[in-house]
């Protein structure tokens, strides 16, 4: 999808692969229109606030969007469509798992895909070494599941997990727990939760949001056996990220690490400027032009024969299984994270820890459980041993090589709130500095304007949700309530004007129109989207009924002081 600009600031999508067109389609048949510069809605009430027609057609669009993102083996065609890398022919390849029963799997698939469908389907057995597939396809994966929309047509590690808690608020509660059973055959069959289900991300995994998922299933389901189903899974993809090269001996932490080599694929076929220049063509510029005092530039660039080191291409991939792709948290394009124990990383496995110790209670097998109390309580007294900053009274990346913390404050610092890990002394310092992020649109990622699109003024659904739900787990509720007001109103705004729900926004100008500061990695801003749509739902279900009201004033409700 490439964005067109128009007068005025506001824009256009051009529709470049069926995905999208699908998607717009779906705008028609609920009664959208989708506008340039304009509200979607002629009945528009004063501009300060909306009314409830408008408000039912922006719930509309969410609740229309689960079935319009939904993939299933009955249409493998759409699902195995990838707008990073558009076929010629317009056949996709399918790869299978070297586990699965190849004759029986095609014989499942023909019944559900007409002729003409399968005659664009070729299934292919996947290699053992990843390094020697040479043309990119989707990863098969048995169950139905959501994508978050846009250049994403794929089934992602972390936005899955914002997913599912809209699935479950929507009533979703088949399609969420399929969503799950997806991750435990990934582990499986392909070795961990996967970045997404394409070959190009099978060198890497996300932000392990395993345990909660599935913690939140079964509070609906109270399916004991399908529990005990998950702990195998659970204990593999645990091992993935608390062994080597993922974990840090000098700090008992982990990092992310993926294990591919040279330039990542998506980014060579699709992160192209309007000059056609690649995201790597741009961090080779930026070196030759700029000084960088947060690492050894030499490292990751040779100067004199003006490339990017072996060593830069590790990092870059790495980079993208935090998530944050790009940013300068690690130092500009993220290229030092590989010398860092990250406080999202760690809070995450804080939680599958402590989950797993709950999910065994819960299975009656507390010997087990023990042990992974023990695991969690230590991890908490590491994490706040190497990433809190007492003097900054905020949790900071830790550089285990320079043995010092990245004093580049980012709304990570939040996820300690949000896992439990923080003291209430810790929270209330956090709390303190919530100025450092807090803006008319709700929170912005860093205090940075770095030209990437994970540093200010860029804020994302899933930052907010993880902030918000750790301020309200310290007792912070009226700043809770303010930035998911902010936030929700921003994101309804934004539809009202555009008639789509865009994957992040500029939290300081409250606008979606997010092209003109992007200077690195894709510019565009994908419409969908899953998980924005996700956390509207889930902020708005947490806001008391006396705050919800609010959300409808277009112009937010101003930050704190």
């Amino acid at each position: 999808m490439m964005r067109g600009r128009l007068s005025g600031g506001r824009f256009v999508e051009r529709v470049r692969c069926g995905v999208l067109l699908s998607f717009l389609m779906g705008h028609v048949l609920l009664g959208f229109s989708i506008s340039v510069g304009g509200r979607a809605s002629a009945n528009s009430s004063a501009p300060d606030r909306a009314g409830e027609t408008e408000w039912r057609r922006f719930r509309e669009y969410i609740r229309q969007s689960w079935r319009i993102l939904q993939r299933t083996p009955r249409d493998l065609v759409r699902a195995a469509e990838d707008p990073k890398f558009p076929s010629s022919t317009g056949r996709w390849i399918v790869y299978i798992s070297p586990r699965e029963d190849r004759t029986a799997l095609e014989a499942r698939l023909r019944q559900h895909l007409s002729p003409d469908e399968w005659a664009r389907i070729e299934l292919r057995r996947l290699p053992d070494d990843p390094a020697a597939i040479r043309e990119h396809g989707l990863l098969y994966l048995p169950h139905p599941y959501v994508v978050p929309g846009g250049r994403f047509n794929e089934m992602y590690g972390w936005d899955s997990y914002f997913i599912v808690l809209g699935l479950l608020r929507e009533g979703e509660q088949e399609l969420a727990r399929s969503m799950v059973e997806n991750f435990l055959y990934e582990i499986e069959h392909y070795g961990k939760i996967l970045n997404a289900n394409r070959t190009y991300y099978l060198t890497r995994s996300q932000p392990p949001f395993l345990t909660p998922m599935i913690l939140e299933v079964y509070a609906r389901t109270r399916d004991k056996a399908w529990l005990a189903r998950t702990v195998p899974a659970i204990e593999a993809f645990y091992r993935y990220w608390t062994e080597p090269p993922h974990l840090v001996p000098e700090t008992g932490l982990s990092r992310y690490y993926d294990s591919g080599r040279g330039p990542a694929p998506e980014v060579l076929a699709h992160e192209r400027d309007e000059q056609g220049r690649t995201h790597y063509d741009r961090v080779r510029e930026y070196y030759r032009t700029h000084r960088v005092p947060d690492y050894d530039v030499r490292l990751f660039y040779d100067a004199e024969a003006d490339r990017l080191t072996d060593l830069f291409y590790i990092a870059d991939r790495s980079m993208r299984e935090s998530g944050f792709d790009p940013s300068s948290r690690f130092g500009p394009f993220n290229a030092g994270v590989l010398s860092y124990t990250p406080v999202c990383l760690n809070s995450l496995l804080y939680v599958m820890e402590r989950d797993m110790a709950r999910i065994l209670r819960e299975l009656e097998r507390h010997r087990e459980a023990h042990l992974w109390e023990r695991r969690a309580r230590l991890r908490r007294v590491r994490i706040n041993r190497w990433l809190w900053d007492e003097r900054a009274g905020l949790y900071f990346d830790y550089n285990f090589v320079t043995r010092r913390r990245r004093p580049y404050p980012f709304v990570t610092t939040f996820f300690p709130l949000w896992a439990g890990i923080a003291t209430r002394r810790q929270a209330a310092r956090v709390v303190a500095h919530l100025s450092l992020f807090e803006r008319p649109g709700g929170l912005q990622t860093s205090t940075r304007v770095t030209g990437q699109q994970w540093d200010a003024p860029y804020g994302w659904a899933p930052m907010h949700l993880i902030a918000v739900t750790g301020l309200r787990r310290y007792g912070y509720h009226a700043a809770a309530h303010r930035i998911a007001v902010n936030f929700i109103s921003l994101v309804f705004k934004e539809f009202l004007e555009h008639g789509a729900i865009f994957e992040k926004y500029d939290v300081v100008r409250r606008e979606s129109d997010v092209a003109a500061g992007l200077r690195f990695g894709y510019t565009a801003n994908e419409i969908g989207f899953g998980w924005t749509n996700a956390v509207v739902l889930e902020l708005l279900a947490e806001l008391p009924e006396s705050e919800r009201p609010k959300v409808r004033r277009l112009g937010g409700v101003g930050v704190g002081r």
